[in-house]
């Protein structure tokens, strides 16, 4: 629940994205903040929305929620390609902005929000709930205490069943692929075990395979990436899988921590720990990873609490997905032609 006494956010909703109803709908209404508006292209989708979920208002456009002053943050669930250019008009509107991820098209237009991100004096974060909820708190502890040893290998993989093939997520004008749609969560979480492996962690090599019938556009991905300590890491993905695996494995020279499903932990909070001593299962609890972000990110607005990740790690979280897929002989995905 939202702190006693605090404001609830106001938040403003671009699009009727699908994702929205998991996370923000629902953490909003269990935290007690307000979804005071919604825009899409097609008004009477937003009509529909906000009767479904509870949405204060629709306004006409997503310029006119830009600038509606009670917005305070604006939430950009829109596709891929157009995180970015909403990314960077909300933020010049001097909203704060959840963006989901990744926050823009490629490295070059990420280095354009950060900036823009800065300059706005508002809190920006792409929005990787998984690292808010305490499965992914407890694989840190599991490395800060020296229970595992120092990490040998990092495995991570994140892949589901095949979207439609009409899906915007297998479009390459709209910045999709398995890997900006699944793969960064593999990269990301690799990027922030970098204090437990001596730094950040290079990519050595990539492969991939291209969807058939959109061209230039990944079905899978793996990337083979090694540490300053000489731990090497597996950051895999696919879109077009047989079910749904969003799995983390962590061997160290002492043991090894297993987490069958750390981006969505409230559908499975066990980590399963082995080492000498023997076997374990953790249960870490089923709340939302998208509560405790939102919980994370009101703090942070109203009380200046510090927030794990911001532009910095979002500039290069995109920097490694570009050179992920020059190495696997994709092109980084392309600015969105779509006017705002």
């Amino acid at each position: 629940m939202s702190t006693p006494g605090r404001e609830p956010l106001r938040i403003g909703v671009l699009g009727a994205a699908r994702i929205t109803a998991q996370a923000l709908v629902d953490p909003a209404r269990t935290t007690g903040h307000r979804l005071v508006a919604v825009a899409a292209r097609d008004r009477s989708r937003a009509e529909g929305f906000a009767r479904e979920h509870g949405v204060e208002r629709v306004v006409d456009s997503y310029a006119a929620l830009l600038a509606d002053p009670e917005v305070e943050v604006v939430y950009n669930p829109l596709a891929n390609g157009l995180h970015g250019p909403w990314n960077l008009a909300a933020l010049a509107a001097g909203k704060h902005v959840l963006s989901e991820k990744p926050s823009a098209s490629n490295a070059e237009e990420a280095a354009e929000v950060r900036k823009a991100a800065a300059a706005s004096g508002t809190v920006f974060m792409e929005a990787f709930h998984y690292l808010f909820h305490p499965v992914w708190r407890r694989l840190t502890e599991l490395l800060a205490s020296g229970e595992l040893g120092e990490p040998q290998r990092v495995e991570t993989l994140v892949a589901i069943a095949a979207p439609p093939g009409t899906d915007p997520r297998w479009s390459l004008p709209l910045a999709g692929g398995a890997l900006m749609d699944l793969g960064c969560y593999s990269l990301h979480a690799q990027r922030l075990l970098a204090p437990f492996a001596g730094g950040t962690p290079r990519l050595v090599a990539a492969r991939g395979g291209e969807r058939a019938g959109a061209p230039g556009v990944d079905e899978w991905l793996d990337a083979d990436l090694e540490f300053p300590n000489g731990a090497q890491g597996s950051a895999r993905c696919h879109m077009a899988y047989d079910g749904l695996e969003m799995s983390c494995r962590i061997t160290g020279t002492r043991g090894e921590a297993y987490a069958p499903n750390f981006v969505l932990p409230h559908l499975d909070d066990r980590i399963v720990v082995r080492t000498a001593g023997g076997e374990r299962t953790e249960h870490l609890g089923t709340r939302s990873s998208y509560s405790y972000q939102l919980d994370a990110f009101a703090a942070r607005v109203h009380e200046g609490t510090p927030l794990p990740i911001g532009p910095d790690d979002a500039l290069a979280t995109m920097e490694l997905i570009d050179a992920s897929y020059r190495s696997a002989g994709f092109a980084p995905r392309p600015r969105s032609a779509v006017a705002r």
